[in-house]
């Protein structure tokens, strides 16, 4: 692509600037800021919507007793059992067993609290979750109307 043909179209990059490389006036390749451009954010919205059902979904499993608030918050840094075991430092089987009600509801504020720091969370917090996803498509509406 040329230098004046690298795309400018603001979107879900929320003000941050990705570098393309482009071909200058001389033909070589030089690295060119961009802002974004229209494919690449209709691929990100939808991946966005894909996580809010997702939580939608990990909600409605917690509200019918099915799950611990800890899948929902797992679910909202898009972690499985795996991957939070080993940000945590939790043995992987224990992770398994926290995501059932009742054992997460009998867990102390120490077991939790390699959780809760993960997420950038309070033990309180974690202990409870939101009635809808607190990760709204509204606030994509909005980035989308950023342009740099």
């Amino acid at each position: 692509m040329k230098k004046e043909d690298v795309p400018q179209q603001g979107g879900l990059n929320a003000g941050c600037r990705e570098v393309n490389y482009a071909v200058d006036g001389d033909g070589r390749y030089t690295l060119e800021s961009s802002v974004g451009w229209e494919a690449k954010n209709i691929a990100l919205r939808q991946a966005w919507e894909a996580i809010v059902e997702q939580l939608r979904e990990t909600l409605a499993e917690i509200k019918a007793g099915k799950k611990s608030a800890l899948a929902y918050y797992m679910a909202k840094n898009q972690m499985d059992p795996a991957l939070l075991a080993q940000y945590s430092g939790v043995a992987r089987w224990r992770v398994k067993r926290h995501l059932k009600p009742s054992v997460f509801a009998k867990l102390s504020d120490a077991v939790l609290t390699p959780y809760a720091e993960l997420f950038g969370i309070s033990v309180a917090t974690l202990r409870t979750v939101p009635e809808t996803p607190d990760l709204l498509l509204a606030e994509l509406d909005h980035a989308e109307d950023v342009n740099l």
